[in-house]
This record gives structure tokens, C-alpha cells and sequence, in this order.
């Protein structure tokens, strides 16, 4: 009983701590098919996870947003290129490797954070970061760059 207690309570701590990345993709093929069938933009968030600040404040204030999780669900594939530091959040070296040359693609200034919005054809269309604005305006931003 216990056992089970604590499986449901580290589950719903991983829920809540990863938020809309838990529905976000890590590979970019995978994310422009979905983009394809769906009719979807491709959210790609260039992050630093465990040392970004306004990475940090991005994922609290407006990715981990309700509001911002049902536009992503309706208009988004998130794909996530995180570069953590600490050890604990170490990816595998796979990842590290698809990370890396997504970097030197679409971020290769190395600027934390960077949203980069494409079609399913993966062409560009549109390029932000953090701003210090509610979800709603940032979901309007967001619009605004696709629209374009």
C-alpha cells in the first residue's frame, strides 16, 4: 500500500513539475509529422532549464500556464532543446547529440531562451524569447508571428 502511495505521489510531482513539456517532443522528425497531420506550428523552445532564469520564468509564468497549455493543444507541437548544467538533469548523450544540431540550425548564437516557430515544412517563420507579459498577451504574440 504504501509502495503504491508513493508511486502515485512521485507521478503526480512529475506531472505537475513538468507541465506542458510532458506533452512536448524531443525530435524534431517526429514534431514536423505531427505538425503535418495535425495542421499544427512547431513551438521549438531552445531552453536552459536548471540555470536560465528567463527560461525558467518563461516555463512558469506562460508555458505552465493553463491558458498557454490548451492554445499549445490546440496550435502547437512543442519541441523542447534543453542544455540543463546540473548533473542530476544530465540528457542522455543521444539526446545531447539531436540537441546540439538543432542548436547550430536555428540558435546557432546560443541565445537562452529562443522560440523558433515553423511550419511543418520547417521553414521559419517566426523567432522570439521570454517577455514579461501575462499568458494571454504572449499567446497573442505568438499568433501574431505565425500570421505573418
Amino acid at each position: 500500500m504504501k509502495k503504491i502511495i508513493k508511486t502515485s505521489l512521485l507521478l503526480i510531482c512529475l506531472t505537475f513539475f513538468y507541465g506542458a513539456s510532458a506533452m512536448a517532443q524531443n525530435n524534431l522528425e517526429e514534431a514536423l509529422q505531427k505538425a503535418k497531420t495535425e495542421n499544427k506550428t512547431i513551438f521549438l523552445n531552445f531552453s536552459g532549464s536548471d540555470w536560465c532564469r528567463s527560461c525558467i520564468l518563461l516555463k512558469k509564468t506562460i508555458l505552465n500556464t493553463d491558458k498557454f497549455k490548451k492554445f499549445a493543444e490546440e496550435k502547437l507541437v512543442i519541441l523542447d532543446v534543453d542544455f540543463p548544467r546540473l548533473k542530476k538533469n544530465k540528457l542522455s548523450k543521444k539526446q545531447t547529440i539531436i540537441n546540439e544540431s538543432l542548436a547550430a540550425n536555428y540558435n546557432s548564437n546560443g541565445q537562452f531562451p529562443t522560440i523558433i516557430l515553423m511550419n511543418s515544412d520547417a521553414k521559419v517563420i517566426g523567432k522570439t524569447g521570454y517577455k514579461k507579459i501575462s499568458p494571454e498577451a504572449y499567446i497573442k504574440h505568438i499568433q501574431s508571428l505565425i500570421a505573418q
